[in-house]
């Protein structure tokens, strides 16, 4: 591969922007479209206008190297069971009032970007860890993205994928360039009107599914969805049937969708966590609409958090905890009716359980 020039250590020139003409860059390549005189950081906190040019200033640096189950970010239908390096840097383009990453999402002192790897040292260790995939997580990739792009390019150069777990909060401009390095996606859909992305997210939902749309539609990404349950903010029948009819229409049926329980955090904390109840209840009203793959996370519902075969009810993969069970598939297909199962699959489930394992790179 080739390297992207450093400007300094840690800076590199973006990918996405243009000049106006009152003298001020623009940042095209989330829909909030920053516009910065020269110095000025854009809404994110890691896009700057730097001698009339945006650069990014976090590339190279991540705040911590992990190995997680791959079903942490949560990814279910993509490889099951085996372990992945995730990383992330700082900063983010959403301002969500729940973060439960709040202190990498919202850091403003980068002296908590303590570990730093080029894209080929990242590569290589994950290689030499064993791990099937790189996820570039904990905030999100969309605002690292010339970074993200380096480091799964050196990935696929030694067989290793690569997985963005992200909130899709970008333009059309950006999203071919970005997910042409991707092998999977998670992407959160955090609720599904208006009034609660600018409320709780100070962001807009029609970018998102125009994110989600393009992914279905115009790529091999391998796709997953989440959203995480609110009381009283994003949870009522309601909201959860529109959004089920919504995406039954246009992600299809076989895009697995997560549903995962709150706890309080960051700026939300009168709220309480997420009753068992209200994700079996939103489970239901998914799979009541026709979607194969509906999950539940952050609680403990083995049920919940299995995958069973559309055609004859058998549990395929049994999970809890983040830990593969039972496996009853045979390559991707049901091993009683042979249904085929969407997703990527290995010959024998891969059993890395539910570790968390550090790891230091720089």
């Amino acid at each position: 591969m080739n390297p992207r020039p450093f400007i300094e250590p840690g800076v590199v020139a973006g990918q996405w922007w243009h000049r106006l003409a009152d003298g001020r860059v623009q940042c095209d390549l989330c829909p909030r479209l920053c516009r910065l005189r020269d110095g000025q950081r854009g809404f994110c906190f890691v896009r700057q206008n730097s001698g009339d040019r945006i650069v990014l200033t976090t590339y190279g640096r991540s705040s911590g190297f992990c190995i997680d189950p791959i079903e942490k970010k949560p990814l279910n239908h993509f490889y099951p069971g085996t372990s992945v390096l995730s990383f992330g840097t700082a900063g983010c383009n959403l301002g969500c009032r729940f973060c439960q990453n709040w202190d990498i999402s919202k850091a403003r002192e980068f002296d908590r970007l303590t570990d730093a790897a080029s894209p080929e040292t990242i590569a290589a260790v994950a290689r030499r860890s064993g791990c099937k995939s790189v996820a570039f997580t904990y905030n999100d990739p969309v605002i690292f993205a010339e970074y993200a792009m380096d480091v799964a390019q050196a990935c696929h150069e030694l067989g290793v994928a690569t997985v963005a777990v992200t909130a899709g909060y970008m333009t059309g401009e950006s999203r071919p360039g970005f997910y042409r390095h991707m092998d999977a996606a998670n992407v959160d859909l955090k609720g599904f009107s208006e009034d609660f992305y600018h409320r709780n997210c100070y962001g807009e939902l029609a970018p998102v599914l125009d994110t989600l749309k393009y992914l279905h539609d115009h790529t091999k990404v391998w796709l997953e969805v989440t959203t995480l349950l609110i009381p009283g903010e994003n949870d009522s029948a309601g909201e959860i049937e529109q959004a089920a009819d919504w995406f039954a229409s246009n992600l299809g049926l076989d895009v697995p969708w997560h549903f995962t329980g709150f706890h309080p955090d960051y700026k939300i904390l009168d709220k309480p966590r997420t009753p068992p109840a209200t994700l079996a209840q939103a489970r239901a009203i998914a799979q009541a609409k026709g979607l194969r793959y509906v999950y539940t996370g952050n609680e403990h519902d083995p049920d919940g958090g299995s995958t069973w075969c559309p055609g004859c009810g058998r549990r395929l993969i049994e999970r809890e905890a983040y830990c593969i069970g039972d496996w009853n598939l045979k390559g991707n297909r049901c091993a009683g009716c042979g249904f085929e199962i969407a997703g990527h699959f290995e010959d024998k489930p891969s059993l890395w359980g539910n570790r968390r394992l550090p790891v230091r790179l720089g």
